[in-house]
């Protein structure tokens, strides 16, 4: 199966008519709401309309979606399939979908169609026309095939908080149906032809295209791994040092597997900027030898955005003004150019010439491109992902690429999770009394619910059930979605509000706090047993509620499971089972430990055993032995040196004893929590200075912050780093739950909730050491703790060497490795 422009494209055989012989041909396949939804968009974007609602509003939620047909009766067929064949000369359209029922009533047929919305439907005038479109397709495929001379359109729609119905009637005769429905075909036959043309000139130049390097050691055995795992429709989790090419060696195979029809989109995903412009390098290199590729890369909205802040309305964005009439034509504009490579520039500057929102336009793009490189958010997170691609759970040709995987996991709980704070009900509370009583009287009772639980927790309070609660959210949601979506209403006039808030203000406020009630109760609907509900009063006062995902697997999974197969990698996926098991929990997964191709001569791993991180262990003395370290190390060589430290506070105060000892030819740089993008490169550049033999540079860091990881200094740039402490994360609440709940399914709660995230800080900070097969440095890791088995056992393989050492030892181990490249 090939997924080409919002459907499927393969390869079938048919009998042809004139020759009476069966015939290859190519079939598209593409489902009905896709297609209205393509071809019939107009008009304007406009954040103020049905915005809210629209996340959901072309799908429903299940049980009220049931409910409703069960309602109907016996006679009322639900979930009818149907499906048109379009014979396109050297191809054939497929359209097909399922009618949510069909009925008749008093000899005549209807179609219904249900839409789950959350907007009030009393103020619903007529169907939303595209609503009403696919109804219309699912009307013309029926009457043709039953022979019937006319058919009724029935158009429900549902509350999805209240359940309040509301239904729209028309009916059409065959002949309107099917002019009708031939111009829409019409339409998209542009599209399709074009990427049918595309595709095969694509496939031609992959089977062309050969690894743009000679292979390293072992980098050949990794990409047939990744190969293998996507023809077996499998997960791959391969821990990957530094050095064995897994960009390209990830990207080549994926290449190759849909050049051999086993995928049709790669999605290439990452939590940072950075590996975006190398899955670009990877992409170029490939098409430098003859590749023929289109390829985006998604940038975020506020990034992209020609004004000041997005405000997506017609009246304050003119390029959200008609967007809809010249979307289509633009995007057709741009992928008929020969390049193929849509950065941020080519989008902006495109978006630009016709006048329409370049991230919807960069969203449309997507589509129609063979590879999106982008952050993890648009395939996992519900509440950004790609609805294009998988609104609908059907699955699809895709092929994931997850670089830097070991990040997943957070972000993952961080995705699936949801918060509301008790200060903000009071807040919007007050804005809105002048407004709305019964959004004040909606918004109080669920005030009065926390304020009981505020009264009653001590530490934090665990929930099984926090149903009164969602009840009071979903009168919340409904009475503030009237407010935004009413024209003429308090909220979208422009003059002051009785508060004294600038109207523009207040909306902005309310819309915030109205994303963050539907988030919440989004992710209750789905609430499992991956998740605890809590409540705290957090260290500056707040009181909140929370929805913690814990067990992240399920949710990633169900992500995954939309397409063909998914590779994860990073240096530091280490131990691979606590990865698999949080970001899959499939036995049947692959595992691969690539081979690194660094010599084990170029680097040196030493361990003190006589210092220590501990909080009990935190005094001067403590810190004046890791200061002492770190002036051995330097003694030793002098160059660049990063220090990671666990705080703020213990970077501080090594700090301090350390710069009263060192001499001028000793440059001391440290980061601080507020840092700006101007500091940060600042800080970086100081690595780059060519620097006199006896002078040194020491970078003060805290361990996963953003020198952690994602940054490349090679040769001279860096020759050492030291990791102070095992990277345990600060004892809190949060970590609590966690640990607390991985020991009741009888898994080792310490471990998940601490040392397993510690010591992955841990690697991704002496990973900045040996960046290139020329490189050479010393890791120095202080803390006794990682003598014990259980942190020896996460080491990487590369560490395998490692050496004990002390204070008084320390500096001639060093001095001694250094002595090798004399």
């Amino acid at each position: 199966m090939v997924y080409i422009i919002f459907g499927l494209s393969y390869n079938k055989y048919v009998l042809d008519k004139k020759s009476h012989r069966s015939i290859q041909v190519e079939i598209i396949k593409i489902s009905v709401r896709n297609l209205v939804e393509f071809i019939l968009r107009s008009g304007d974007i406009d954040n103020r309309q049905g915005m809210m609602a629209d996340k959901e509003a072309m799908q429903m939620g299940s049980r009220l979606h049931r409910k409703i047909q069960r309602q109907m009766g016996a006679a009322y067929r639900a979930e009818v399939q149907l499906k048109e064949e379009i014979d396109c000369q050297d191809y054939l359209v497929v359209v097909e979908g399922r009618a949510d029922g069909i009925f008749t009533e008093k000899e005549d047929t209807w179609i219904d169609e249900i839409k789950g919305v959350c907007r009030d439907i009393g103020r619903m005038e007529e169907p939303v026309p595209v609503h009403l479109a696919q109804a219309k397709c699912y009307a013309c495929i029926y009457v043709s095939q039953n022979n019937l001379e006319k058919i009724g359109v029935q158009m429900t729609y549902a509350n999805l908080d209240t359940e309040e119905i509301r239904r729209f009637r028309q009916e059409y005769t065959l002949e309107e149906l099917q002019e009708w429905f031939s111009e829409v075909l019409k339409q998209y036959q542009k599209w399709a032809s074009f990427q049918i043309k595309w595709r095969r000139i694509r496939q031609a130049s992959i089977a062309e295209v050969n690894f743009p390097y000679p292979y390293r050691d072992g980098q050949k055995a990794l990409a047939g791994a990744v190969y293998r795992t996507i023809e077996r429709e499998k997960k791959l989790f391969i821990q990957a040092p530094t050095g064995v090419g897994k960009t390209i060696s990830t990207v080549f195979p994926a290449v190759k597997a849909v050049g051999q029809g086993l995928g049709e989109k790669i999605f290439y995903l990452t939590a940072k900027t950075i590996t975006r412009t190398v899955a670009q390098e990877a992409f170029s290199l490939l098409k430098q030898n003859g590749l023929q590729y289109k390829v985006i890369t998604l940038t975020a909205k506020e990034k992209l955005c020609f004004c000041e802040e997005p405000d997506c309305n017609p009246e304050k964005c003119p390029y959200a003004r008609g967007h809809y009439d010249r979307i289509n034509d633009a995007v057709f504009e741009l992928l008929a150019t020969p390049h193929g490579d849509y950065t941020r520039e080519t989008v902006l500057s495109h978006a630009e010439k016709w006048k329409v929102c370049p991230f919807e336009m960069s969203l449309d793009l997507s589509l129609w491109t063979d590879a999106v490189i982008c952050d993890y958010n648009y395939v996992f997170d519900p509440q950004a992902k790609l609805k294009r691609f998988f609104s609908d759970g059907v699955k699809g040709d895709h092929i994931f690429l997850i670089d830097e995987a070991h990040n997943l996991v957070e972000r993952g709980r961080e995705m699936y999770s949801a918060s509301l704070y008790k200060e903000d009900f009071l807040e919007i509370k007050r804005l809105l009394k002048p407004v709305s009583k019964k959004a004040e009287r909606a918004l109080e009772k669920c005030n009065r619910i926390m304020l009981e639980w505020k009264r009653e927790c001590e530490g934090y309070t665990l929930f099984r059930d926090i149903g009164s609660y969602i009840i009071g959210l979903m009168n919340v949601s409904a009475q503030l979605e009237n407010l935004l979506e009413d024209r003429e209403g308090p909220l979208n006039r422009l003059h002051a509000s009785p508060a004294g808030d600038d109207t523009a203000l207040l909306r902005k406020k309310v819309l915030e706090f109205y994303f963050q009630v539907r988030n919440f109760l989004d992710i209750y609907e789905d609430l499992d047993d991956s998740y605890e509900i809590y409540a705290e009063q957090e260290t500056d006062g707040r009181f909140k509620v929370k929805l913690f995902c814990i067990h992240t697997a399920g949710k990633i999974g169900e992500c995954l499971d939309r397409g063909r197969a998914a590779v994860f990698f990073s240096a530091t996926l280490l131990p691979v089972r606590y990865y698999m098991e949080l970001l899959s929990g499939k036995e049947t997964d692959y595992a691969v430990y690539a081979q690194s191709t660094f010599s084990p001569e170029m680097k040196k791993v030493l361990v003190g055993n006589d210092v220590s991180s501990r909080y009990t262990r935190r005094n001067m003395a403590e810190y004046k032995k890791i200061s002492d370290y770190i002036w051995k190390m330097v003694e030793a060589k002098r160059g660049n040196y990063l220090v990671f430290f666990p705080s703020y506070k213990m970077l501080e105060e090594v700090r301090d004893i350390f710069e009263t000892k060192a001499p001028e030819q000793i440059q001391v740089i440290s980061q601080n929590s507020r840092m700006t993008e101007a500091e940060r490169e600042e800080f970086l550049e100081h690595f780059s200075h060519i620097r006199a033999d006896n002078c040194s540079l020491i970078g003060f860091c805290v361990m996963g912050g953003i020198f952690g990881e994602g940054i490349d200094l090679k040769h001279e740039q860096l020759i050492g780093a030291v990791v102070v402490g095992t990277g345990l994360p600060q004892v809190c609440n949060e970590r609590e739950i966690l640990k607390k709940y991985y020991d009741r399914k009888d898994m080792d709660g310490f471990a998940y909730a601490y040392q397993y995230p510690g010591m992955n800080k841990v690697m991704q900070s002496a990973g900045r050491v040996i960046r290139t097969d020329e490189d050479k440095g010393v890791i120095l890791l202080l803390d006794e703790r990682f003598c014990n088995a259980g942190y020896r056992s996460i080491f990487p393989r590369e560490w395998a060497d490692f050496e004990v050492c002390s204070l008084q030892s320390a500096g001639n181990k060093i001095e001694q490795f250094w002595k090798r490249f004399e």
